[in-house]
C-alpha cells in the first residue's frame, strides 16, 4: 500500500528541526524540503508571497510547490519542473543560486533571486534542503 508522503507521520531529523527554527526568524521567504521531496514547512514571508499560509496548506509535494511558485520564462510561459534551485539542490545535494521569473497564484509576476542549500547530517547523510527567495522587483518579499 502506497501512502501519500504528505500525510505520513515523520520523525524529523535534527537538521530539519533546526532549519525550521532558523527560517521562522527570517524576513526573506524560505521553505524546507525533506529527503522525500516534500515541503515540510515554509515561513510567514513565503506564505505572504504565495498568498496562503503554511497553517492552511500543511505539507505539500515539491511538484505542488513549483506549481504554486509559478516559474515562467521570459515570455511568461510556464517553465517545466525540475530546474528550480531547490530541485537541483535536492537532486544533486549541492548549493545552487539562480534568478528567474515566477507568477504565484495572485498572478503578479516577480523577478526573484533563489538560493537553495542542502542539509547534510551525520555521516554525510542527506536530510533535505532549504530554499530562500526574494523579489528583485521591490526588495525582499
Amino acid at each position: 500500500m502506497v501512502t501519500d508522503p504528505r500525510s505520513a507521520p515523520t520523525q524529523q531529523s535534527l537538521q530539519l528541526i533546526l532549519a525550521r527554527n532558523l527560517i521562522s526568524t527570517l524576513s526573506s521567504a524560505a521553505f524546507i524540503v525533506d529527503p522525500n521531496a516534500v515541503v515540510v514547512f515554509y515561513n510567514e514571508a513565503a506564505g505572504d508571497f504565495l498568498g496562503i499560509r503554511y497553517e492552511e496548506t500543511g505539507k505539500v509535494t515539491l511538484s505542488e510547490w513549483r506549481e504554486r511558485m509559478g516559474p515562467v520564462d521570459a515570455e511568461g510561459h510556464p517553465v517545466p519542473g525540475g530546474d528550480m534551485p531547490i530541485d537541483i539542490a535536492h537532486r544533486e545535494q549541492l548549493p545552487v543560486h539562480d534568478s528567474g521569473m515566477v507568477r504565484p497564484p495572485q498572478g503578479e509576476e516577480h523577478h526573484v533571486e533563489m538560493l537553495a542549500l542542502p542539509l547534510i547530517g551525520p555521516n554525510d547523510s542527506y536530510e533535505g534542503a532549504v530554499g530562500v527567495f526574494w523579489s528583485r522587483d521591490r526588495g525582499q518579499e
